[in-house]
């Protein structure tokens, strides 16, 4: 059984949740935090994922990746390419028309596709899972950005497969928040649906999604975005007035010093933080570069001076949302924040200067897409029930099906629009005469992204067969716009018009009578046809191969971690050792014991630092083997004592414990024999006051 798993995919950071029998779980990494950083650098003998690549960062810029969801099947004709490039700090390179990483991997020059990166962070994040759930993680939701195209969702699901890892969804962010706000929110209408806007402002994007929510449904109706505004863009405005103070006053240039200039980015993200809560804050690094150390301060009001470009576009996306949805912003009831960067109180003051009315932040800021993503994906569980809940999204750009004029009038039709809910399913009938091609594009590339490729999918139908006496066959196509986002050929088949026999329905009829039958014509299925894709998602070879790289990847490095482990343990085993020789162990090994396990730890140690500080996981085993041969011995004989001792305590405690129960028991028949003598004697007493009486009387 697999554990249900949904992933927030953040620019900056990722949050995991898992679906449990008694509700979702936000999963912590191997340092206890609840997100995990989106990084992956390269060294010489194994890759640093997450927490790692973040403490490695600074020292190993130049073979350090982060921005993944930014380049993810980014083309390298687009303009976006070069806007990336600012925010890398390894080269960005054009690998067979998309944008891939170049870095040092094992002393060689490597280039990594965004697909494979991806893919290498998110099998991370399902080891993260694996060792803090220890269940089975397989099923995937993975949360993307609304303004992914096909060639994006399909990397993004391609990256799933190469982690080991089944994408049962690939849901837009905003959309898995507003389920999660959905599924969760008990005071919902059951009738009409109330209306929310959902706004995410987070590390590099800005997105603002109208939903319809009611009880057990949500229905988007328009989403827009920024794709360059984020938190990113404030900590670079904050490192660029920096860089041209610390010019002017300390005659230096960070902009020439890679390692100086993302220190200073580092910083700048912690200022940021520091002054959504206070009205100033200092900002100070030591030995930025060429041993200089800095010291400044900034204001909130000079941070908002600032960003005051980026301030003035926040308007935007919320009113083409409106437009799409067909509302004014006073349609709505409720506008929903989430994402880190709406923190900040001079996004949060413009947010509801626009939409006219209070901000609410029902849903957790960093973690509701990750929770939403666990939801869905235990939607598609078979061993576990969640609440009844449909949701539906929109299409950001319009889909036509193209194909060859045969028996048609026309070469292509407009199936899924912009702006058309999906999942959705639709019926082509074409009528063929032999194998056809059909084709699926973006109807207007001129509304896509610049660089964004307008094809989408090619699909080779076969196997038509024009049944006799017809001049062409009757094929069906159910084209699917499927719950991904993705758009596909379900099934095509041939349909046959042949006369049928139908029940006459007659509700006067009595049980005794035949039943009546008409013969009617109908369009019955007569043979299923072949479908060939071909596509924007990896050809199964090259996507078997990067799997198997990767799995020789993760060999790697679980061999330099199991050898690191044994390195430390043979340190650890030789100070342990030294220092109870001398100690607990003395009286427990001979002199002659004593010098040779000396010199062999004198011997390991000096190994250990030399010849031996890059050796192999075999040798560091041999080495604590030889040295536990004779430690163990002595070992034995201390623990052999101590349990001889804890034996002869044991012993003396059960002594003293019956010797005390004898005592009680004593002391108890005493008090009872006293008691008994003391009743006998106020017996006599009593019996003697009654003879007098009865002496008295008889006078």
């Amino acid at each position: 059984m697999s554990t249900p798993f949904g992933v927030d995919l953040g620019n900056h950071s990722a949050v995991v949740a898992v679906a449990k029998n008694r509700g979702i779980d936000v999963v912590v990494n191997e340092v206890s935090n609840r997100s995990t950083p989106v990084i992956v650098g390269f060294g010489t003998k194994n890759r640093s994922i997450g927490e790692t690549g973040k403490t490695q960062q600074t020292s190993n810029l130049k073979n350090t990746v982060d921005n993944l969801k930014r380049i993810l099947a980014l083309n390298a004709d687009s303009p976006d390419f070069e806007v990336e490039k600012k925010y890398f700090t390894c080269p960005l390179v054009d690998k067979d028309g998309y944008a891939a990483a170049q870095v040092r991997y094992l002393g060689k020059q490597e280039e990594f596709t965004s697909v494979q990166l991806v893919a290498m962070y998110l099998n991370k994040l399902k080891d993260i899972a694996t060792k803090e759930t220890k269940g089975n993680i397989t099923d995937i939701c993975l949360a993307v950005p609304v303004w992914y195209t096909e060639q994006q969702r399909r990397a993004a699901a391609d990256a799933c497969h190469i982690a080991g890892l089944n994408p049962v969804r690939v849901v837009n962010e905003v959309t898995a928040a507003a389920v999660g706000y959905g599924v969760f929110k008990t005071d919902l209408p059951e009738d009409e649906p109330k209306k929310v806007a959902f706004v995410d402002i987070g590390h590099s994007s800005y997105t603002v999604s109208i939903g319809a929510v009611k009880k057990g449904e949500l229905r988007i109706l328009g989403s827009a975005y920024d794709k360059h505004f984020g938190g990113r863009d404030f900590d670079k405005a904050i490192a660029e007035h920096f860089a041209d103070e610390f010019k002017e006053k300390y005659k230096i240039d960070i902009r020439t010093n890679p390692k100086g200039y993302n220190r200073v980015l580092v910083a700048a993200e912690k200022l940021k933080k520091v002054l959504s809560a206070n009205s100033q804050a200092p900002f100070n690094i030591e030995s930025v570069m060429n041993d200089v150390d800095v010291s400044s301060q900034l204001t909130r009001e000079e941070l908002e001076e600032m960003v005051k470009p980026l301030l003035e576009r926040i308007h935007v996306p919320i009113e083409k949302a409106l437009e799409v949805a067909g509302l004014k912003a006073e349609d709505l009831d409720s506008v929903e924040v989430i994402g880190g960067c709406t923190r900040v109180p001079s996004v949060k003051a413009r947010l509801a200067e626009v939409f006219g009315k209070p901000l609410s932040f029902t849903l957790n800021q960093d973690e509701a897409i990750a929770k939403g993503a666990a939801f869905i994906c235990a939607m598609h569980s078979p061993t576990l029930r969640v609440r009844p809940f449909k949701f539906e999204d929109i299409n950001s750009f319009s889909v036509t099906y193209y194909w060859d004029k045969d028996a048609e009038d026309t070469d292509h039709l407009e199936v899924f629009p912009k702006g058309g809910v999906f999942p959705s399913t639709k019926l082509i009938t074409l009528y063929r005469t032999s194998d056809f091609e059909i084709e699926a594009k973006y109807t207007h590339p001129e509304q896509l992204p610049k660089g964004t490729r307008p094809e989408i999918a090619k699909w080779k139908i076969s196997g038509v067969e024009v049944p006799e006496g017809q001049d062409s066959a009757i094929c069906k196509l159910k084209v699917r716009n499927d719950p991904s986002g993705f758009f596909t050929i379900e099934s095509a088949y041939i349909v046959e018009e042949k006369e049928v026999k139908e029940l006459v329905e007659n509700p006067e009829a009595k049980p005794e009578d035949e039943p009546e039958y008409k013969i009617v014509k109908k369009l019955v299925k007569t043979k299923d046809l072949n479908i060939d894709y071909e596509g924007l998602a990896l050809p199964k070879d090259v996507l078997a191969e990067f799997f198997e790289q990767e799995g020789k990847m993760v060999a790697e490095d679980k061999l330099v971690a199991e050898t690191e482990d044994r390195k430390n343990a043979l340190e650890e085993y030789i100070y342990e050792l030294r220092g109870k020789l001398e100690d607990q162990y003395a009286e427990f090994a001979s002199p002659e014991e004593k010098e040779k396990l000396s010199k062999m730890l004198m011997d390991t140690e000096e190994w250990l630092y030399d010849e031996g500080d890059d050796s192999t996981k075999a040798k560091y085993i041999a080495k604590y083997e030889e040295l536990a041969s004779i430690g163990n011995l002595i070992k034995g004989r201390y623990n052999a004592k101590q349990e001889e001792l804890r034996q002869e305590l044991r012993a003396k405690q059960e002594a003293a414990q019956a010797a005390a129960m004898a005592e009680k028991l004593a002391a108890e028949r005493e008090a009872q024999k006293a008691a008994g003598d003391e009743k006998k004697t106020e017996e006599e007493r009593q019996d003697k006051d009654g003879d007098v009486n009865m002496a008295e009387d008889l006078d």
